[in-house]
């Protein structure tokens, strides 16, 4: 796995679910769901979601700007957020599903969905870490852009 400092914007949502009875399918869903919102909250514009090819899945496609932001999303649901201060910042780590193999997969499908829309401008793929908290539904949101 590659190891790289990338520059992130953390958030914590006031955005209560109860996620007891959810599936991983429903965790991941709702995962996208308060990436939307954080990107929409920072001024980015939702274009497309779930755009599925052979090649993978697109999470979220926005843009912000002359810039098209592939997101990739990524959920965990843990019993608190993780924090540096009570050393457990890497307990629970959505980031460990975001590997170098998966990056590639979304960039190929990325670079499909740009020529399919004949996007001539500027386009990135980032990411979007996403807690949910057990007790409460509430999340937390770290966006890496750039990861590629």
């Amino acid at each position: 796995m590659m190891n790289l400092e990338i520059p992130s914007i953390s958030a914590t949502f006031l955005k209560a679910v109860n996620i007891a009875s959810k599936s991983k399918k429903e965790i991941g869903a709702l995962g996208e769901e308060v990436a939307c919102e954080y990107l929409k909250r920072h001024g980015f514009r939702i274009v497309d979601r779930n755009v599925a090819r052979k090649t993978g899945e697109l999470d979220i496609v926005a843009s912000e700007g002359e810039t098209l932001h592939i997101v990739e999303v990524k959920s965990l649901v843990c019993p608190g957020f993780p924090s540096p201060i009570t050393g457990d910042a890497d307990a629970y780590d959505p980031s460990a599903n975001l590997h170098e193999y998966k990056i590639r997969k979304v960039a190929r499908t990325a670079e499909w969905y740009v020529a399919n829309i004949d996007w001539e401008g500027e386009w990135q793929v980032d990411g979007c870490l996403v807690w949910l908290r057990e007790r409460d539904g509430m999340a937390r949101v770290r966006y890496l852009p750039q990861i590629l």
